[in-house]
């Protein structure tokens, strides 16, 4: 529970019905700022270096099983 001034007379900010009267209260926050829409450019897809590590790892698996099926045929 919140503190409650006995006295309304000598509460700031109240209208004569005891209402808050237009203005008195800011904004939250407001609608505009600096950090509206997106940080940075998104991109899609994806970068290079994974994208060569995965096929060099692809290759490498592919050689390997190759190797041991020439091996396996002897």
């Amino acid at each position: 529970m919140g503190i409650q001034n006995s006295d309304p007379d000598r509460t700031p900010g109240l209208g004569p019905v005891g209402g808050v009267p237009p203005g008195e209260t800011p904004a939250g926050e407001g609608s505009t700022g600096s950090e509206t829409g997106p940080r940075d450019v998104q991109t899609k897809g994806w970068a290079k270096g994974p994208v060569i590590i995965l096929a060099i790892l692809v290759v490498l698996c592919a050689m390997f099983f190759i190797a041991y099926a020439v091996i396996v045929a002897m």
